[in-house]
């Protein structure tokens, strides 16, 4: 391509006008453009997103300067320039429709990893002017060529996983944004978030992790160093409750939820019946969890009841909901008033609860040793009375 000296003119006088941080930046685009060396501009141009004096010359670069050689870009570096580029227009509308419009390419040429992340990038901000359709379109869209990719860049998985959590959050299907706000942190670097990013998505998942139907373990959450970011904060409370409802603990949930921080919560206030529902249910499950194999096969609903602070009859019910959740399966005796439990939901477990497996692994392990050692020395007793 012949080297276009109106781009070479536009450098030129941008460098030259431009803050002193940023003139040799713009004078260093000038000559690897000038040797045509597009990797290395590549690379460059993309440190420019972490400079925050250069946000207001993103648009300006790409309209007189990138849209010239864009396509020797790497694809996916160049979605991101345009979605970083796009936070600087008036409103939403219009960084939809300059990202959009610059994007469009992609697809023409079927260049799917990079036209997946423009399709996501644009789905951000159909969210934001409430065309909620057009997001989960994009969503559908996305998730198709994805699911059609032999490999898929972080980048792309943070931006799909991202967005569908928000577009979950908006429609208060608190599972389906806790699977998807998780799979977004597994994405990336956490330590590239913000403090306040990481607050407020531990926030958010603590709450989607109480009030989510279906969701009975928060191990992978309670593991995660996001949930740290609660330390310290005026939410750190939510951090303990998420503990309580992980071990079944109904007096610590209890504490917790007369506490002045827990009842300015009104969305959890509103759920209190759920959530006592709920932590009945845990609680069942952490019980048989830690009763060995020969405990389970015969559990009274006197202790279940004693376990989960719900009346004795009661308890056929809560079992009941606990097998058609399908969270433990097993067998019902009305008479004897007993459970019999041959499974029990495999569970991320959190510190405690591994240090609970181990003590008790520890106390096989020496059975098992003081059995194999009775065993020997009544074998050798034999044996001298074999000899004799």
């Amino acid at each position: 391509m012949d080297i276009n000296r109106d781009v070479i003119g536009f450098l030129h006088q941008i460098s030259t006008n431009a803050p002193n941080e940023l003139r040799s930046i713009f004078s260093n685009y000038e000559q690897l453009y000038d040797k045509k060396l597009w990797h290395q501009l590549t690379l460059e141009l993309h440190k420019l997103l972490d400079i925050p004096a250069a946000v207001q010359y993103l648009i300006p670069l790409y309209n007189e300067f990138i849209v010239d050689w864009q396509e020797k870009m790497n694809q996916i570096m160049l979605v991101q320039y345009l979605a970083r580029a796009s936070q600087q227009c008036k409103d939403p509308k219009e960084s939809l429709d300059f990202l959009v419009s610059n994007t469009e390419f992609l697809k023409e040429k079927n260049i799917k990893d990079a036209y997946c992340l423009s399709v996501m990038e644009a789905a951000h901000y159909k969210l934001i002017i409430n065309d909620i359709e057009g997001c989960k379109a994009a969503m559908d869209e996305s998730e198709k060529i994805l699911d059609d990719l032999p490999e898929i860049e972080p980048v792309i998985n943070a931006s799909f996983y991202k967005v569908s959590a928000n577009y979950y959050k908006v429609k208060a299907d608190y599972p389906n944004y806790y699977r998807n706000a998780l799979l977004f942190l597994a994405s990336i670097n956490i330590d590239d978030l913000s403090n306040e990013e990481k607050v407020e998505r531990a926030y958010e998942l603590s709450l989607s992790a109480l009030l989510g139907e279906g969701l009975y373990n928060f191990g992978e959450l309670l593991m995660h160093p996001v949930l740290e970011s609660l330390v310290g904060t005026p939410y750190e409370w939510l951090k303990n409750l998420l503990y309580a409802y992980n071990s079944g603990n109904i007096d610590a949930f209890n504490t917790i939820s007369n506490s002045g921080e827990f009842l300015k919560e009104s969305l959890l206030v509103n759920n209190l019946d759920f959530l006592r529902r709920k932590l009945c249910l845990m609680s069942l499950m952490e019980h048989v969890f830690q009763r060995t194999k020969e405990e389970r096969g015969k559990i009274s609903f006197s202790d279940i009841a004693n376990e989960t602070k719900v009346a004795e009859d009661e308890v056929e019910h809560l079992i009941m909901k606990a097998f058609s959740l399908g969270i433990l399966k097993g067998k019902i005796d009305q008479v004897d008033k007993i459970v019999m439990v041959t499974w029990v939901q495999p569970r991320v477990l959190d510190l405690e609860q591994i240090n609970s497996l181990k003590l008790k692994l520890d106390d096989w392990i020496e059975k098992v040793s003081r059995q194999t050692i009775s065993l020997e020395n009544e074998d050798g007793v034999n044996m001298k009375v074999l000899a004799q």
